[in-house]
């Protein structure tokens, strides 16, 4: 692959002021390799958790000797496995992302996001999958750590065709079925879809523990309607069209646009999902700085 594809994706000036941030799970996280994460399972390694009684076959030099001269009684030490997590990167790629020019387009905005995402997680050796969507579930890269994953992520974001419609809950709760552990799921897509449908979808994944973090990518034209007419509106997924005054339409646009984003925030603030805003206009440097100074509060928080 030729640096002027992967630099559609990666810029030198984002990684560079992105160095020294991690992106830590908000959960006890499930993996299976050794990592830096703590795990909900009990082992024998790194952070102390408490103890259990001996039973026949445990390794007596885990046994806590000072505890049995206090009570007489054999009880093992266990402690927190350390893990690696998995980041599943799930793009919506149908018609509606193809709205925009050049990097401020939705759909290549969201790739640029995913993939400087997935470079930090494959940099703090954790693993990072792909998955993009539209009308079915599409290509998929299987999770990796290696920073030739990185290359594998941009290969399949290079062969993207945004043409088709999305049914993005069903596409979703396929997904859900197909990645059994808790792990970290980030959706980037405009989410212009049936919201109640898509509710149940996302609590199927929050039911199998993954944490569930949309970002909600919208064009800066989508956000502001900023539009002077006449204007002829051509619709990317139904073929619509539409010449108005938008001066005409503004205020019911705008008012519609908030019902939508509120209604989607409830449906992540019921269900306990982290919903990022994102306006394709702003850098994306700091889009991504903000994000996870906010993730980190978060997780201080706990």
């Amino acid at each position: 692959m030729s640096a002027s594809v992967l630099s559609r994706y990666l810029d030198p000036d984002v990684l560079s002021r992105l160095a020294e941030r991690h992106i830590e799970p908000r959960g006890l996280v499930l993996g299976n390799l050794a990592g830096s994460h703590k795990s909900p399972l009990s082992g024998f390694a790194v952070e102390f958790a408490g103890h259990r009684e001996y039973v026949r076959g445990d390794d007596p030099k885990h046994i806590d000797w000072r505890l049995y001269f206090k009570r007489d009684k054999y009880f093992i030490k266990q402690y927190e496995m350390e893990t690696n997590f998995v980041c599943h990167l799930v793009l919506d790629v149908s018609a509606s992302m193809r709205y925009g020019v050049d990097r401020q387009q939705k759909l290549q905005y969201a790739a640029q996001l995913a993939t400087t995402l997935g470079h930090a997680v494959v940099r703090q050796s954790d693993r990072v999958s792909l998955t993009t969507f539209d009308e079915t579930l599409g290509a998929t890269v299987p999770p990796g750590n290696s920073m030739a994953q990185v290359m594998r992520l941009t290969e399949l974001l290079d062969s993207i065709e945004p043409v088709k419609k999305t049914r993005m809950a069903d596409c979703l709760t396929e997904l859900s079925g197909r990645i059994g552990r808790r792990e970290i799921v980030m959706i980037f897509s405009d989410f212009l879809t049936d919201l109640d449908a898509l509710e149940k979808s996302l609590q199927r994944m929050r039911y199998n523990h993954h944490e569930v973090v949309l970002f909600h990518v919208l064009h800066h034209d989508e956000l502001a309607f900023e539009f002077h007419g006449p204007v002829k509106f051509v619709g990317l997924e139904v073929p619509d069209e539409l010449i108005s005054q938008p001066e005409d339409l503004r205020r019911a646009y705008l008012k519609a646009v908030g019902r939508f984003v509120e209604r989607l925030e409830t449906v992540c603030h019921n269900n306990r999902i982290e919903r990022v805003e994102v306006d394709t206009s702003r850098d994306l440097a700091e889009v991504l700085i903000d994000y996870l100074n906010h993730r980190s509060r978060l997780n201080r928080g706990r």
